[in-house]
């Protein structure tokens, strides 16, 4: 998997944890919108009372974040979701199940995980480079283990 798509699954990752939680079950009206989450969100107007609750509740916040964001932020956030459109399916469905799998498992274990990926953005990019290949040389059933293994907590 390239730099930019693990970069991206992590990205959604952090991005559906944010958006997670209970949604009231009354949705969010039109009108409970700030005027710059309507102005943000004017395409969806006229369909936005047959949205979900969930969905009303979703798109309110991330258009809230939205609004919250420095320019370069949203610049990048741009780049990860033409990232995200460039996918195949098959890939989405892949981080899709990755990310369920992250969430699934205990909050020390996801920090553990998520420290381990800090320690790789650390690296020298020669070095992460070298890994990668190293990576990509390992039989599947290899790449499985590798996984199960980082899945699984450390010993104590």
């Amino acid at each position: 998997m390239t730099r930019a798509r693990k970069f991206v699954a992590l990205s959604m990752a952090v991005l559906a944890v944010m958006l997670a939680g209970a949604a009231r079950a009354d949705g969010v009206a039109w009108k409970d919108l700030s005027q710059a989450q309507q102005r943000l969100l004017a395409s969806q107007a006229d369909k936005w009372d047959k949205l979900p609750p969930e969905r009303q509740e979703q798109i309110a916040r991330g258009a809230q974040r939205w609004l919250q964001m420095s320019q370069q932020d949203r610049q990048l956030a741009r780049q990860r979701f033409q990232l995200w459109q460039g996918l195949t399916d098959q890939q989405r469905a892949a981080i899709r199940q990755r990310h369920q799998e992250f969430r699934r498992l205990p909050p020390a274990e996801r920090e553990r995980l998520l420290n381990v990926y800090r320690r790789y953005r650390l690296m020298p990019p020669e070095q992460r480079l070298e890994l990668r290949q190293r990576f990509r040389q390992l039989s599947p059933e290899q790449r499985q283990s590798l996984r199960n293994q980082r899945l699984r907590p450390p010993a104590r």
